[in-house]
């Protein structure tokens, strides 16, 4: 099956009002930035966005954030957008913080089909505030829910018109399991190569969790800090 859109625009023109996106990334990494781009042409609003972060003022997800298309955020580090920063002081921005690992352990058991899990982080801390608790031996521990979402944007090295996907490094962080916790998985890939190209025992995501493709092309792959030595 050909899962190849022409462009962004086509692959996400469909996408509505106030639903659920999970986008794939790992600070300003691995970050769907042409998808990214065409929600924030089409002017989605109402989404809610689940992300380990919100990009930087005016980069990645902080496009869509500057311009007031999110109404919720789920993620885990938020510190390097100010944009954020003020959108949830003023009370704009709704903010569920979790801490990472088990943001990451939500998604894939969300991709899993599994409703709910216990885990110790968070234990006797304000993440734990309303939630079951439970003592395993001897650990207590805060009951977390699965996520999933409308839709999921996540970004690969190399990837096929089946939809079969190999991500690099750091990208490779929570792109995977979002592509399998979504109604509908949208892929943008830097290398577009032939159906069965791609060695088997090397891909990540199986096609069969993707349904569409396309091929990016305008990365800009911002650097969030830049620090450099003085000679």
């Amino acid at each position: 099956m050909n899962k190849l859109f022409a462009s962004a625009a086509e692959a996400v023109k469909d996408i509505p009002n106030d639903v659920t996106i999970m986008s794939g990334g790992f600070g300003l990494c691995g970050n769907p930035e042409d998808l990214i781009r065409a929600i924030h042409a089409r002017g989605i609003t109402g989404l809610t966005v689940i992300s380990n972060n919100c990009g930087v003022d005016g980069k990645c997800l902080g496009l869509l954030l500057g311009d007031k298309q999110i109404k919720k955020m789920i993620s885990s580090y938020v510190g390097e957008n100010k944009t954020f920063e003020s959108q949830f002081l003023s009370g704009e921005l709704e903010v569920e913080l979790t801490p990472q690992g088990t943001l990451a352990e939500r998604i894939r058991a969300g991709g899993a089909g599994v409703p709910a899990f216990f885990t110790p982080t968070g234990f006797g801390t304000v993440v734990a505030e309303g939630k079951e608790t439970r003592e395993f031996n001897g650990v207590n521990c805060v009951m977390e829910t699965g996520l999933t979402a409308d839709y999921a944007l996540v970004k690969a090295w190399k990837g096929d018109a089946h939809g079969n996907l190999v991500f690099r490094k750091t990208a490779r962080n929570f792109n995977p399991m979002m592509a399998t916790a979504a109604k509908v998985t949208i892929a943008e890939v830097e290398e577009f190569v032939p159906a069965g190209e791609l060695d088997a025992d090397m891909i990540h995501t199986p096609g069969i969790f993707v349904q569409r493709v396309i091929k990016a092309g305008d990365y800009e792959k911002p650097i969030e800090q830049r620090t450099i030595t003085e000679r």
